[in-house]
């Protein structure tokens, strides 16, 4: 029997990389949505959609993610990042669905100097790191079974991201400076719909907060310098402090994921943070 799949968000990276995917999965019936023809802060709209559809399962890649903008939008980061996810955990409980959702490193303040576990104490120092935790909290109360996969510094072929700034940059000027004292690891889009994927497929369904980003770790100048070096772009990278470089929304200083229980629990096998950013760059 075919499982009947909603992608919410599937315009953004994880959405598309999704699509992608899906040929592979042949016992799989895919509905990608987004904004424009599926609003996940409409309940009814949602549970009419998950019920004439018959869906089974969620995959919540929709969110908002402009973390400076979210400093002077917090109403509006918090009705998609808290209140939709809310909506989505009580259709799903309703309707006896699964979901995976995607949160971030961002629920934690990055003081820490080991990686991060599922466990560890979340105090995040931005509006969205807030909205992201709330609807962490707000989907666990409504949909207890659900699976929360936070990831970290998401990349791909698609939208706007840092890979993608970094190859325009490298082409247009022969030295840039990045932040170095924010360390974290990248995450491959596709590494982590594959991860989702595993997930929907393990029997049985596993409920709880994991962890996913690709193996290693990394500061942004070293990630830069790496996406110069692979590219073959010959632009000088300048390493600078984060004082140098002020945001208006602050960024964990330290962000690394221990992938330790996503690894355990579903067997899943992650690549190397350059190796994947290699496979991007050659699309």
């Amino acid at each position: 029997m075919n499982k009947h799949i909603l992608v919410t968000g599937a315009n953004g990276q994880l959405g598309n990389s999704l699509r992608r995917i899906q040929a592979t999965y042949a016992n799989c019936v895919f509905f990608f949505t987004d904004i424009d023809t599926l609003d996940i802060c409409d309940k009814k709209q949602l549970s009419d959609f998950v019920q004439s559809n018959k869906i089974r399962y969620i995959l919540n890649c929709a969110a908002y993610t402009a973390v400076d903008k979210a400093e002077d939008d917090r109403e509006n980061c918090m009705r998609i990042n808290r209140d939709a996810i809310r909506y989505i955990g009580e259709v799903a409980t309703a309707e006896g669905l699964k979901v995976i959702h995607i949160s971030t490193d961002y629920v934690f303040d990055g003081t820490q100097t080991r990686p991060y576990r599922e466990d560890d104490p979340t105090n995040p120092v931005s509006v969205y790191g807030q909205s992201k935790l709330e609807g962490e909290i707000a989907l666990q109360h409504a949909c207890p079974d659900a699976v929360i996969i936070r990831t970290s510094w998401l990349y791909s072929e698609y939208g706007a991201n840092f890979v993608k700034t970094m190859l325009r940059l490298g082409k247009e000027r022969k030295e840039i400076n990045v932040v170095c004292d924010q360390t974290g690891t990248p995450t491959y889009a596709e590494d982590l719909a594959v991860a989702m994927m595993t997930i929907v497929e393990h029997q049985p369904f596993i409920p709880g907060i994991c962890h996913f980003s690709n193996e290693g770790v990394c500061s942004w100048y070293e990630f830069a310098a790496k996406i110069m070096e692979l590219a073959g772009l010959d632009c000088m990278v300048h390493p600078i402090q984060t004082r140098e470089y002020p945001t208006r929304a602050i960024r964990p200083a330290y962000s690394l994921l221990d992938k330790g229980k996503i690894k355990t629990t579903f067997h899943i096998q992650i690549p190397p943070w350059e190796e994947s950013l290699d496979k991007c760059l050659k699309g």
